[in-house]
């Protein structure tokens, strides 16, 4: 049997594997080549994190493949003894981010590792920043940057807030490829079981004092001596994360801004 059906069989077969993610896989059974796309190779952890597809599959990204994600930096965490500090995690306003931020949260913490979680969109230099002011051992990202509507991504964040440099990048990689086993890590009742960790303070929802604090530093580094009275700036944030901030941040600094509103909203299509 070739490679990718015998993964795609260990996915039907495996019972940690949810009856939803069952169906829609039984639902391809007739189409080999979507089969072989789904399954022939395993996401690969590399140095920013991980970038796919969402769905179902070994090559796409879904609460299984985060898990396994999320496992492997806890392990590598926990290898250089600093979990005690917690993560700290961010999400865009791509499909499925709060989701996968939620099983994120539920590993670290299922693994001793408290996790700050934000409670709503944020541009990934609010992470950054957000790991330095709560003294995080790292950070993580659920976002595919400039990619279509149809990826996600898992990037993950260094103590001071910076992607993983190589040799780093490199160690966690390697717990990320030791995890064998990625189905039983989930509970497949996540939200529950994050609103369980909540209660019991192994998840922290990061608080509005963090999102002050991020924008009193911003508002130290601005150039200050511009006329700004005749300047006017038309504004998007493309239906992306710079709907949260962008434009309170200028009206602070005196700037005219005019909003594209049809853009301000939030959309995972980009539409």
């Amino acid at each position: 049997m070739e490679e990718y059906r015998v993964r795609y069989e260990q996915w039907l077969n495996d019972p940690f594997i949810d009856e939803e993610t069952k169906a829609e896989l039984r639902s391809i059974a007739d189409n080999e080549m979507e089969i072989k796309e789904r399954f022939f190779k395993e996401l690969e952890f590399g140095t920013g994190g991980l970038r796919g597809i969402i769905g179902n599959g070994s090559n796409r990204l879904n609460q299984y493949t985060v898990g396994k994600a999320s496992q492997g930096l806890a392990n590598y965490i926990l290898k250089e003894g600093t979990q005690a500090q917690g993560v700290a995690i961010a999400y865009d306003s791509r499909f499925m981010s709060p989701e996968f931020a939620e099983v994120a949260g539920l590993i670290f913490a299922a693994n001793g590792i408290p996790a700050f979680v934000y409670p709503s969109l944020r541009p990934v230099p609010m992470l950054s920043f957000a790991v330095r002011e709560l003294g995080c051992t790292a950070g993580v990202v659920l976002t595919a940057s400039h990619n279509p509507p149809e990826y996600n991504g898992y990037k993950v964040y260094d103590h001071e807030g910076c992607q993983l440099v190589p040799d780093l990048a490199d160690l966690c990689i390697e717990k990320v490829n030791q995890v064998s086993d990625m189905f039983g890590l989930v509970d497949p009742n996540y939200e529950l079981a994050f609103n369980n960790n909540l209660a019991n303070g192994m998840i922290k929802v990061i608080g509005r004092e963090t999102d002050k604090e991020y924008i009193k530093l911003v508002n130290t580094v601005t150039v200050q001596d511009v006329k700004k009275d005749n300047i006017k700036l038309i504004y998007t944030p493309l239906h992306g994360t710079g709907t949260v901030f962008m434009k309170e941040l200028l009206e602070q600094n005196g700037y005219n801004i005019i909003p594209v509103e049809e853009q301000m909203v939030p959309d995972g299509n980009f539409s």
